[in-house]
C-alpha cells in the first residue's frame, strides 16, 4: 500500500508533466517571430533567369512565409501581406515584401518541404482521407433546396507516423478519386523504411496491398463486413496476406483482431483530420488545383511544426 508521501510525490510528477504538455500547448499560439541570418540571406533571389523575362525577386521562402501566416491567421493574400510588412518594420529589417499577385501567381508551382522528426526504427504508416470545399453554396441552401451545381470539393489524402504524429505524405485529389487509389503515390513520397501500413476498409483492395507488399510491409486494412477467403487453395502475395486477417478474424472476432494487429492506432488519422479542419477549417481558399494544393501542404507542413512543439498526453487516473 503506498503511503501519503509517495502518493504526494506521485502527483506532483504527474502535474509536472501535465504543466510541461500544457506549456507546449499554450506556445503554439504565442506570436513569437524571428528572421536568423540564414531566412534573411535566403529572401531574396539570387538565381538567374531560366527563361525569358526579369529573374524572380523573392525566393521561395519568401513565398511560404507569407502562405504560412495567412494559413494560420486565417487572412487573404492582401491580408497577409500587410501582417507581414508590419512584421517587418517592427523589426526594423530592410526585407522586400511580395505582394498577394506575386504570392498568387508563384503559390502553383511553390514547392513545400516539411520537416520531419528522424527515425532509426520503420514507420507504422496510418492513412485516412476527408473532404474539403472548394466553392459554392452553404449548407442550408443546399438542404432548402436539395440540389447545388456549384458545389465542389478536394480530397485530402494524409499519411501519418503512428509514433511522431506527423503528416508524413499528402495527396489531393478529386472528389470522385477513391480512397485507395492515392495510397501507391504516397508511400512512394516516403523514403523512410516502412513496417505497417493501417487503413478502414476503403483501403481493402487488390492494389492497396500490393503497393504495400513492395515496400516490405505489412497492410493492415479492415476487411468488409462481407469478406470471403480466396478461392485459391495455396494463394500467394497480397491475397495470403488478406486471407490471414480473414483467419484470425474468424478464430478471434474482429475486436481482437483490431488491438493485436495495431489496427486501431488508424484513429490517429481520424484524429489528424479533426486536427486540421479545427485549425484552418473545411474549405480551400484557392481556386486552381495547383494552388489548391500548395495550400493543403502549407497548412500539413504547420501542422508538423505545431505537433513537434508538444503534443498533449493522456494518463490514466485511479
Amino acid at each position: 500500500m503506498l503511503s501519503p508521501w509517495s502518493l504526494l510525490t506521485l502527483w506532483f510528477a504527474i502535474a509536472s508533466r501535465i504543466g510541461a504538455r500544457t506549456t507546449a500547448l499554450i506556445n503554439r499560439g504565442r506570436l513569437t517571430v524571428w528572421f536568423d541570418e540564414q531566412a534573411i540571406a535566403a529572401w531574396r533571389n539570387t538565381a538567374p533567369a531560366a527563361g525569358p523575362g526579369a529573374p524572380r525577386v523573392y525566393a521561395d521562402l519568401a513565398i511560404e512565409c507569407t502562405l504560412v501566416f495567412k494559413s494560420v491567421y486565417h487572412l487573404s493574400l492582401r491580408a497577409a501581406q500587410g501582417f507581414l510588412s508590419s512584421i517587418v518594420e517592427l523589426m526594423k529589417l530592410t526585407l522586400p515584401i511580395p505582394d498577394y499577385s506575386t504570392v498568387s501567381r508563384r503559390q502553383g508551382v511553390l514547392s513545400v518541404r516539411s520537416s520531419l522528426t528522424p527515425q532509426r526504427s520503420p514507420r507504422h504508416i496510418v492513412i485516412d482521407a476527408t473532404g474539403l470545399k472548394v466553392y459554392g453554396a452553404g449548407e442550408w441552401r443546399v438542404y432548402k433546396h436539395r440540389v447545388s451545381r456549384r458545389r465542389t470539393w478536394r480530397k485530402l489524402h494524409l499519411e501519418v507516423d503512428e509514433r511522431t504524429k506527423e503528416i508524413v505524405a499528402v495527396e489531393l485529389t478529386g472528389s470522385r478519386v477513391h480512397d485507395s487509389q492515392p495510397l501507391p503515390a504516397l508511400l512512394e513520397q516516403i523514403p523512410d523504411s516502412i513496417s505497417q501500413v493501417s487503413g478502414d476498409g476503403a483501403y481493402d483492395t487488390r492494389a492497396c496491398y500490393e503497393a504495400v507488399l513492395k515496400r516490405g510491409a505489412t497492410p493492415t486494412f479492415a476487411p468488409r463486413r462481407t469478406a470471403r477467403l480466396g478461392p485459391a487453395k495455396d494463394p500467394t502475395g497480397w491475397q495470403a496476406a488478406r486471407n490471414r486477417i480473414l483467419q484470425h478474424i474468424e478464430a478471434r472476432g474482429r475486436s481482437v483482431w483490431q488491438v493485436l494487429s495495431g489496427y486501431t492506432r488508424q484513429s490517429i488519422a481520424e484524429n489528424m483530420m479533426f486536427r486540421y479542419k479545427a485549425l484552418f477549417g473545411g474549405r480551400l481558399s484557392a481556386r486552381r488545383y495547383a494552388t489548391q494544393r500548395t495550400e493543403a501542404l502549407v497548412k500539413c507542413s504547420v501542422l508538423n511544426r505545431m505537433t513537434q512543439l508538444g503534443m498533449p498526453e493522456t494518463l490514466r487516473m485511479g
